[in-house]
């Protein structure tokens, strides 16, 4: 698995996803239930802005953005302007240091799954690609510890026999609402 590619693909996925946010739509409910899509999008833009600083060798940092939808557009291009620049090899996370290409594997399940979301909360739900999600799916299990799970992920919803990788993906992650109604 390529990190930089797999970072590229999810990032093309939610830039499709982030295409439908509207401006009045910001209240809607997402669902990361904690959260409405001004909140999700905003969350999203501060994982850019980790990954582009991680990328470009300077510390991770959450830095909140006021246009949601286009502060996360912008982010993405610098993300991916970064990564094509040639990343470092290690990145700080606190002051842990982070292999770059974890830290893009990680990135990318945190916005595909997010840009699966904002879909959902814009009334346009946009199915995972089959393959982004099989090579994410790997990654989400053993990164996506017990002590997460009601912190930041959900836990584990039952998804049908014979799904494919993307409703596996979302029902590990504790997405419910991942078939159509």
């Amino acid at each position: 698995m390529n990190s930089g590619e797999l970072l590229e693909r999810s990032l093309g996925y939610a830039l499709g996803s982030v295409a439908g946010v509207g401006s009045g739509s910001l209240g809607r409910g997402t669902p990361c239930a904690q959260w409405d899509l001004g909140e999700l999008l905003g969350h999203l833009d501060d994982s850019l802005d980790a990954l582009y600083e991680g990328l470009t060798g300077g510390r991770i940092g959450l830095v909140p953005r006021s246009d949601r939808a286009c502060g996360f557009r912008t982010r993405a291009c610098a993300v991916l302007g970064a990564w094509a620049a040639g990343p470092p090899e290690s990145a700080l996370v606190g002051e842990r240091p982070l292999d770059v290409r974890v830290m893009a594997a990680l990135g990318a399940v945190e916005i595909a799954v997010h840009g699966w979301d904002v879909a959902q909360a814009c009334g346009r739900p946009r199915p995972l690609p089959v393959a982004l999600a099989a090579e994410l799916l790997p990654v989400a299990r053993c990164v996506v510890a017990e002590a997460d799970r009601g912190v930041r992920f959900g836990a584990p919803v039952a998804v049908p026999v014979g799904a494919g990788p993307g409703v596996r993906l979302l029902g590990f992650l504790g997405r419910r609402d991942f078939l159509p109604g």
